[in-house]
């Protein structure tokens, strides 16, 4: 073999030799629960905080609407590691229940003839509520660490979704996030009858997080109505209500006021960091030896 050819050759061996491998990042874990309820398979996705593996602490369990690996809950799953890195909040078990068609599973039954006409497989909510309640959250408890303190979030549809199950389920979880819920559904029936199911219901330690971006029209209005009725009957839950009109759309609110609500519902103290290092100090330098 000639000199060149064989230098060429060796280069092209030590490259190979030296090609970095490659490996898939485990996000999770992904369960197919065979669901009674909803009569199919249903994928259920669960995050788990660093250190879980190694201890026996339990953990407030977080349940994410559409949460399928490829709709929520990747970006979801990234905010309870940071919360876990940061300590700015709680550690948490994060959920992800995947959805099929949302306007069927999601939404109320609409009583607009309107709607009715529109959306002719609307109206499953109620059966998906019992999917969560009969089916996934006792299959979570059964197999991972939990407290008796869960939480549900969603946004759009699913935020729909969260307000629904606030005012006709309000013991299934002890708080509530709903980014920018479509309560323009059935021309605002929903918030429309908030006020009188709130009354309906007994004093409470539930949280609510509720959040608008810029929709304006039928579902900024449904989002105020809301609001008002829980800030009306300030004993059935607290809220924080984030206008996020001036900043957001629809298609960005989520994964901020996710944040936000996180470090509203599970905040822990500020991290101890000790004495502001020298090289962070105008001027300092380094402690004698």
């Amino acid at each position: 073999m000639k000199p060149l050819i064989l230098a060429l050759a060796l280069l092209a061996a030590a490259c190979a030799s030296a090609a970095p491998t490659a490996a898939p990042i485990q996000l999770g874990v992904s369960h197919t629960l065979q669901s009674n309820v909803l009569d199919e398979a249903r994928e259920i996705n669960v995050w788990l905080p660093p250190g879980y593996s190694e201890g026996a602490e339990r953990y407030t369990v977080l349940y994410l609407i559409d949460g399928g690996v490829e709709q929520d809950f990747p970006h979801i799953a990234g905010l309870g590691q940071l919360g876990a890195v940061s300590y700015t909040y709680a550690p948490l078990i994060i959920v992800g229940v995947k959805t099929g068609t949302r306007i069927a599973e999601l939404t109320p039954p609409p009583a607009d003839q309107r709607f009715r006409a529109a959306f002719p497989n609307a109206g499953g909510s109620a059966r998906f509520r019992e999917f969560l309640r009969t089916e996934v959250i006792p299959f979570i408890d059964a197999r991972y660490r939990t407290t008796e303190s869960r939480a549900v979030i969603g946004e759009s549809l699913a935020g729909l979704f969260v307000v629904d199950t606030f005012l006709n389920e309000p013991g299934l979880f002890s708080d509530y996030v709903a980014v920018s819920p479509s309560l323009w559904w059935d021309d605002r029936a929903l918030a429309r009858a908030s006020a009188l199911l709130l009354r309906q219901q007994p004093g409470s330690s539930r949280r609510l997080y509720l959040s608008i971006a810029d929709e304006g029209g039928t579902m900024r209005d449904g989002v105020d109505i809301f609001r008002a009725a829980v800030e009306a009957a300030p004993t059935r839950a607290t809220l924080r209500f984030s206008d996020r009109s001036t900043g957001e759309t629809h298609a960005t609110t989520f994964h901020p006021a996710a944040l936000d609500a996180l470090r509203w519902l599970y905040a822990t103290p500020p991290y101890d960091y000790g004495p502001t290092p020298w090289w962070m100090i105008e001027g300092g330098t380094p402690p004698a030896n």
